[in-house]
């Protein structure tokens, strides 16, 4: 039923831990795809087949050139054999009745293909909820509503259908290495609403070196795809000042493009928005300062 994904990059010393978790699981209905985005640090010699090895779910490992998280979830999802698609980060966790969980909610609204899929919350390690968490123990709701019309904040762990996964695929840009994720989990939001469910089904825990505490820079380098993403929430049934502060976030990562060749590939912003340019570019120059 579920494929539960993990893209890796030089975390072999972290990845037992998480292997380790999904031994564990409760419901054991699922397979494990790695896919490997380049690493240097010998993550190819953990999945080598051991016949003294035996769990219960499969084991599938690909490797690929260093492209970026995200074409290594484009590359996952054309691997995946599951129903489900579960993304689970190599530095993270799974409690025992995660899969449990996932499957339960999954199960109630399984045949109603107005759902992307489902989604509970992200835990931290020490116990407690990252976030808000949700303001109901049950809500069917696209994540764009969720977010803005209810106020529910922080990270959460969305499992979609695979099929829906393949319908919106992350746009691979040349010489980007960075696309946000709330890119294609917003595209996903204008056709398809999640079940919400107040539960942990995740437990993270944030690397000093990883994606989520170099969000800025990653942006930085990756100007398009954030373009992009700025863009098109500016075309959304949103509040007027949520679409402000993305316009000036458009302004934000359009600097970094001027001497690119991808320059062409950038969305361009409706020009009633260039009076937020300024504010952009005033953004712009913090980041460079403390990106030094």
């Amino acid at each position: 039923m579920i494929t539960v994904f993990t893209p890796t990059y030089n975390r072999a010393h972290l990845l037992p831990r998480l292997y380790e978790s999904l031994c564990r699981q409760t419901f054991t209905d699922f397979e494990w795809v790695i896919v490997d985005d380049g690493s240097s640090d010998g993550t190819s010699q953990l999945f080598h087949p051991n016949d003294d090895v035996n769990v219960d779910f499969p084991i599938r490992y690909f490797y690929q050139e260093n492209g970026g998280k995200h074409r290594a979830i484009n590359r996952g999802v054309k691997e995946a054999q599951g129903e489900l698609f579960f993304i689970a980060d190599s530095d993270d966790i799974l409690p025992p009745d995660a899969l449990q969980k996932v499957a339960e909610v999954y199960e109630q609204i399984k045949d109603d293909n107005s759902f992307a899929g489902v989604c509970g919350l992200d835990g931290k390690f020490e116990g407690g909820v990252i976030g808000s968490g949700l303001p109901q123990e049950v809500m069917d709701v696209n994540s764009i509503d969720l977010r803005i019309k209810h106020g529910v904040t922080g990270d959460m762990k969305e499992v979609f259908r695979t099929s829906v996964m393949k319908e919106f695929p992350f746009p691979e840009i040349p010489g980007e290495k960075f696309c946000p994720e709330a890119l294609v989990w917003n595209r996903i939001a204008t056709k398809y609403k999640l079940r919400y469910f107040n539960k942990i089904i995740y437990l993270a825990e944030y690397q000093e070196d990883g994606i989520t505490s170099g969000i800025v820079r990653a942006r930085m380098k990756s100007p398009v795809a954030s373009m992009m993403t700025y863009a098109e929430m500016t075309t959304f049934d949103i509040p007027f000042m949520q679409k402000v502060k993305a316009a000036i976030n458009y302004w934000r990562f359009w600097c970094p493009t001027t001497s690119l060749p991808t320059r062409e590939e950038a969305p361009k912003l409706r020009w009633w928005w260039s009076w937020t340019m300024p504010l952009g570019r005033l953004m712009h120059l913090r980041d460079s300062r403390m990106a030094r």
